[in-house]
């Protein structure tokens, strides 16, 4: 039980603790291409936020802040007291309230496909299109109700974290799709100007491209930036 909620999760390899935190409408399985490269040096723990995947779908409203909250429960049950933190898409904004609310939980902080703020979505954008359209065609095993879906999405949207930035302390890795129409390079860019402790590095691709095609190349970035 994490903050009175069953929330599921996996434990792979040794080494240093690494946490991946998935993003909205995902839960663990977002990262199966990766974790087995990633494994091999690290102790990596992945798991289903709520309101997705096979952790509880509590009524809401959600939080970002309260999701960054699950995210150290989980580490102190499963006696972690500091990991490298790597947050994707909504993730992301999970991983910075986990670096801002709880700084001495995390090590090393990667920010990929994601942001510190929502940009404007606007009608019949690919952006909207992916929201609006394509969230509501069923897929194959699907496991997370709608209604869960726009909790989470509505905490997506109303966490802002732009004016706190300066405040990481965590060294921090922000890694992002050239081409990601769902969030923006020019979000990327803000983020690494703000954090003290930031380094860019970009991929080619769009905003699943870091777990898709570029896997490898995000497994060695992880490997490399954890490494030191």
């Amino acid at each position: 039980m994490v903050n009175g909620i069953e929330i599921y999760y996996e434990e792979h390899g040794s080494g240093p603790s690494l946490l991946l935190i998935p993003g909205l409408g995902a839960d663990a399985r977002l990262f199966g291409g990766v974790v087995p490269l990633l494994a091999h040096s690290h102790h990596v723990i992945t798991f289903d936020p709520r309101g997705a995947g096979r952790s509880t779908a509590p009524p809401g409203p959600y939080r970002i802040e309260q999701m960054a909250d699950d995210s150290a429960v989980l580490l102190s049950a499963l006696n972690v007291e500091r990991a490298d933190v790597v947050g994707y898409s909504m993730g992301g904004r999970i991983a910075l309230s986990l670096a801002l609310d709880h700084p001495e939980r995390v090590r090393r902080l990667v920010l990929a496909a994601t942001s510190a703020r929502s940009p404007v979505t606007r009608r019949f954008t690919r952006r909207w299109w992916a929201l609006e359209v394509l969230s509501r065609l069923p897929t194959p095993g699907e496991r997370q109700p709608r209604w869960a879906w726009e909790l989470q999405r509505d905490a997506s949207f109303a966490y802002d974290a732009s004016a706190r930035l300066g405040e990481i302390v965590a060294p921090t890795l922000v890694l992002h799709g050239r081409n990601d129409h769902m969030t923006p390079l020019a979000l990327a860019e803000e983020m690494r100007a703000e954090i003290v402790a930031a380094t860019l590095r970009t991929v080619p691709g769009g905003h699943l491209s870091l777990v898709t095609r570029e896997r490898r190349r995000f497994a060695t970035e992880v490997d490399a930036f954890t490494a030191v």
